[in-house]
């Protein structure tokens, strides 16, 4: 007898965005669980990305390609966007999908102002379709272990955040922003050590034009302007727009895990956001966070996030996300009977930006709910303005 094996609906992605976390992490994943995904079109406005990338796709049926994103929202062929493009596009990619009723994907930082975060959710009320952040870290099951054992502790006495940022001279002549934050550790040395292990051979494309680079520039330059100096009322002479940036690369990935494991915090007790290293200490009710960052070329990965009680220590230690299968664990060192012990607990290999693939299948297909939404995205940027508003008053006294 023949048994018949119920197949998932497959979701038709439209990648907007064809740079290195396309080719890394996104695209390969999407094509392991072509099961559940198929790549059906690819957006960039380098065609050497979306030669390269086409290639990439697996499938009986090769992608469309095209340098218009309106083209891509509106084909019939897609059924979510993917918005993993520069960030200053974010806002503009994810609100055009919408207007075409798409699901979307947007990845981190959903916007760096509240002006772009309210036309997101307001596009998302007119819209079919639904808006997913990219907050991969959350969807860990260690990280969802750790919660519960948080949720058990009488009392938190404090929790602690180191972060750090990629490779400086790339940080700050390209601007690209790779901070970790909160009731996290985390400590990255130059990303391209671990994208030339990561067994993807991504292409950096070169084939712009100068008006693309203006204008991409010009964005970037009004969007911080939007969200700092207009929205927090913090003058570039306080803090540098370039801080603002770094906030809404990984640090918005550690923010939002210190929002869902502590909830928002009261406020900033004191912030020094100054490069080459910064920090800060967060205040709560009853208990503060530190939080600590800067710039690194050292080649390791240490970010976590850990918790403290009187009795008990909760660390949820990550290693890089663009190297497949290496472990995310939950360590527990406690008081039991009066002596020390300690727990090292990996549930799964399997790296979160699956986990969260999947949980984006079952919202487009199911219609489940999920936690990372354009409302919960925005609640960064609250605390960016609890950061900056504190670093730009301790400057001025």
């Amino acid at each position: 007898m023949t048994v018949s094996i119920p197949t998932a609906r497959k979701v038709r992605v439209g990648i907007l965005g064809c740079g290195e976390i396309a080719q890394v992490v996104h695209i390969p994943t999407l094509n392991f669980l072509s099961d559940l995904f198929q790549i059906t079109y690819l957006c960039d406005i380098s065609r050497t990305s979306l030669t390269h990338c086409k290639a990439k796709v697996v499938g009986l049926e090769a992608p469309e390609t095209t340098t218009d994103p309106e083209e891509l929202c509106a084909s019939p062929r897609v059924d979510v966007v993917f918005v993993i493009n520069s960030d200053e596009y974010h806002a503009l990619h994810g609100i055009l999908a919408l207007s075409h009723n798409k699901h979307v994907f947007i990845e981190k930082p959903m916007a760096l102002n509240d002006r772009d975060a309210n036309a997101i959710i307001e596009a998302e009320k007119l819209s079919e379709g639904r808006v997913m952040v990219g907050y991969m870290r959350r969807y860990a099951p260690a990280f969802e272990d750790a919660i519960r054992e948080i949720g058990g502790m009488d009392k938190i006495l404090y929790a602690r955040v180191r972060g750090k940022l990629e490779h400086p001279l790339q940080w700050w002549t390209l601007e690209v922003n790779k901070l970790i934050t909160f009731a996290i550790i985390d400590i990255i040395g130059p990303n391209a050590t671990f994208v030339e292990q990561s067994g993807t051979f991504p292409k950096r494309a070169t084939d712009f034009i100068p008006a693309d680079t203006d204008d991409r520039n010009e964005r970037a330059a009004e969007i911080v302007c939007q969200g700092m100096q207009k929205e927090a009322g913090v003058s570039s002479s306080d803090v540098l727009p370039r801080i603002w940036r770094a906030l809404g690369g990984l640090g918005s990935h550690d923010l939002s895990l210190m929002r869902e494991a502590l909830g928002m915090p009261v406020g900033v007790v004191g912030a020094y956001l100054k490069p080459p290293f910064w920090s800060a200490i967060f205040e709560y009710p009853t208990f503060s966070v530190t939080y600590e960052s800067g710039l690194y070329s050292v080649p390791r990965f240490d970010a976590h996030f850990e918790v403290y009680s009187a009795t008990k220590t909760v660390r949820v230690q990550y290693d890089s996300p663009y190297i497949k299968g290496l472990p995310i664990t939950m360590h527990v060192q406690e008081k039991v009977d009066g002596l020390y012990k300690e727990s090292v607990i990996r549930r799964t290999y399997e790296d979160p930006y699956t986990i969260e693939m999947k949980e984006l299948h079952a919202m487009v297909v199911g219609g489940k709910a999920i936690k990372t939404t354009a409302e919960d995205a925005k609640r960064d940027l609250e605390i960016f303005r609890m950061l900056v508003r504190s670093a730009a008053t301790n400057r001025n006294e």
